[in-house]
């Protein structure tokens, strides 16, 4: 499974790429804001950063402006992935930059229709919104269930990019259904690390060492 990470925080994904960690990056409007910078600074910044796919999301509504500004953010770098809506016109978009052979991550999927859509239109990746379904209590991995068992059916290449991911447990089970790649803030893939047991037994073998007197170093 490739391990995007959802930020537009530089330092963050430094960090994590350090380690191996990231396979590329997802942005949005509201993260943006939230970095306070230019997107078209940040982005190049990311790009120049990372080799992965850089999805940089359209903030137009209509299909031809669209286009245009999915035309403006591809320029940034080879590795921008354009990030449009689920709507009509999103997957006119859609159609439209995936058959000028640029990246589409086609976002804000919350039902199997919408993907076989994505996937008709040629995204590279289809976006399902795990935690904002489980919000409303509808299990946000049986769309990542279906949508791998239509992709599978029929040969589609769209790669199944889950997101609005929540917890640590969001991951692996999407691992174990097959989603392709997840997309997940730092903290979430900061935690996979976590377990209490690991740190009982650290406790303890730090307080057995302490009472051998020895130095490694």
């Amino acid at each position: 499974m490739k391990f995007f990470v959802d930020t537009a925080d530089v330092a963050a994904i430094s960090e994590l790429n350090d380690l191996g960690m990231v396979d590329g990056v997802t942005t949005n409007p509201s993260l943006i804001l939230k970095s306070g910078r230019d997107i078209l600074e940040v982005t190049r910044e990311i790009c120049g950063l990372v080799s992965g796919p850089v999805s940089a999301e359209v903030v137009a509504t209509e299909a031809d402006a669209m286009i245009a500004e999915g035309r403006k953010l591809a320029e940034i770098a080879e590795n921008i992935a354009v990030k449009v809506p689920l709507t009509w016109a999103g997957l006119k978009a859609c159609k439209a930059l995936s058959d000028e052979g640029r990246m589409v991550n086609v976002t804000l999927c919350f039902s199997a229709n919408q993907a076989l859509l994505a996937a008709k239109a040629g995204a590279t990746f289809i976006s399902p919104f795990i935690g904002r379904l489980d919000d409303i209590n509808v299990d946000g991995l049986d769309l990542i269930a279906d949508i791998r068992q239509i992709y599978d059916n029929y040969g589609f290449e769209t790669q199944i990019l889950a997101a609005s991911i929540r917890t640590v447990n969001h991951i692996s089970d999407c691992a174990k259904i097959g989603a392709d790649v997840v997309t997940a803030p730092p903290a979430v893939f900061k935690a996979m690390a976590n377990h209490p047991l690991t740190d009982a037994g650290l406790a303890q073998f730090m307080k057995d060492w302490a009472k051998t007197g020895q130095s490694i170093l």
